[in-house]
């Protein structure tokens, strides 16, 4: 079993033997892990509940924290999820990589699509499950969106969308993710969206595709799931806090092979999350620095900025050289886009010529970065 290395150890290894500008001090703009204080309250709850240390946790997650998830879903989304179609999680990551295993096992010949580029657990599920893998290419051309080719769709088995995107920071409407519940159900495919980054929006509130489903008419998300995580929503990453929800039916067996799997959160942890998914007040304070920072990026760079994710997808001559002399001369690591993508079938890799940015430091912080960065454009 093969797998490639994450995109970060490709970064050290372009920037190996690179000594960087002392008269900058240094800026990492490369992974989207929120650089803010996780909030007091969550802090608090951790220490007060250090004692359950001494108890084992349960796989399924304690009932307090899966009622916290499905009130999240049903403020946030107006959906309201029985108790059997959710499933909390140690945070997403591992879902990601296990739930494709679970679902694709019995499959002759699995098929799986998923977005390119991509979060690399999908490239890493799909290498475990021994599937076929089909890009879905984003590109300029397609404004980041991936185009529908229902002779491919029919053959897959299980497909992965991630709106809004890593790393293009493109949407997809409601209407639009509602043509997909159909694919899903006239092609039978399990379709999965990604949703991590459903709560980092500047304006307009982004729709899940449990939202898509129930507005298509399959309220019983039939071959439904999404995925979301507290990591990015509260800046706390470290309570590796996450679910699955939809489709009830799938969802039975994954959780009996759950309690294979040995991912279960310890309870200071769950009673953390659980806090943390009942609140919005935090979140919004992040959202509002996340807002800074892309009109800081507009001004500066002259840019168009999504009104989701924390994320610039930039386009530049050599995104390679580029960031290496980035690194070189103004002590800032971005990273390459064609780290986070593969060829397509003309040979082509949807990353080449962009770098990603991650912006999400504190705005102060974040200026200075987009100042030099114009700098070094302009160079």
């Amino acid at each position: 079993m093969h797998f490639e290395p994450y995109p970060f150890e490709k970064l050290t290894s372009l920037l190996e033997g690179i000594i960087p500008n002392e008269a900058y001090s240094p800026i990492a703009l490369t992974i989207g892990e929120p650089q803010f204080e996780t909030p007091a309250f969550i802090q608090k709850s951790l220490a007060m509940h250090s004692e359950d240390l001494r108890r084992y946790p349960k796989t399924a997650g304690e009932p307090y924290l899966n009622e916290s998830m499905r009130n999240f879903v049903k403020s946030r989304f107006g959906v309201e999820l029985k108790a059997n179609e959710l499933i909390s999680s140690f945070g997403t990551r591992e879902v990601l990589f296990n739930f494709p295993q679970y679902y694709l096992f019995d499959k002759k010949e699995p098929v799986m699509a998923y977005t390119n580029p991509f979060y690399q657990i999908y490239e890493g599920a799909a290498i475990a499950s021994r599937a076929k893998v089909i890009h879905l290419n984003l590109t300029q051309n397609n404004a980041f969106k991936p185009v529908i080719n229902e002779e491919e769709l029919a053959t897959c088995d299980l497909v992965i969308l991630n709106f809004p995107n890593n790393p293009t920071a493109s949407l997809l409407s409601i209407e639009e993710l509602g043509e997909w519940v159909k694919l899903a159900l006239k092609h039978d495919f399990m379709l999965i969206n990604d949703e991590c980054y459903s709560e980092i929006y500047t304006a307009k509130k982004v729709p899940s595709l449990l939202e898509a489903s129930v507005h298509v008419g399959n309220v019983s998300f039939k071959n439904i799931l999404v995925i979301n995580s507290i990591s990015k929503r509260s800046s706390a990453p470290g309570l590796r806090s996450g679910f699955i929800a939809g489709d009830a039916t799938v969802l039975k067996g994954y959780a009996q092979y759950r309690t294979y799997v040995g991912c279960a959160s310890p309870l200071p942890l769950q009673a953390s999350a659980a806090m943390a998914w009942a609140d919005d007040e935090h979140v919004q304070v992040a959202r509002d620095v996340y807002a800074q920072n892309f009109k800081a990026a507009r001004e500066i760079l002259g840019v168009e900025t999504s009104d989701a994710t924390f994320y610039l997808w930039l386009k530049v001559p050599n995104a390679l050289e580029f960031t290496q002399r980035f690194y070189r001369d103004y002590n800032v690591k971005v990273l390459p886009g064609e780290f986070l993508a593969r060829d397509n079938a003309q040979g082509e890799n949807p990353g080449l010529g962009y770098i990603r940015i991650a912006l999400v430091e504190e705005t102060t912080k974040t200026i200075q970065a987009l100042m030099r960065l114009k700098e070094a454009l302009n160079g």
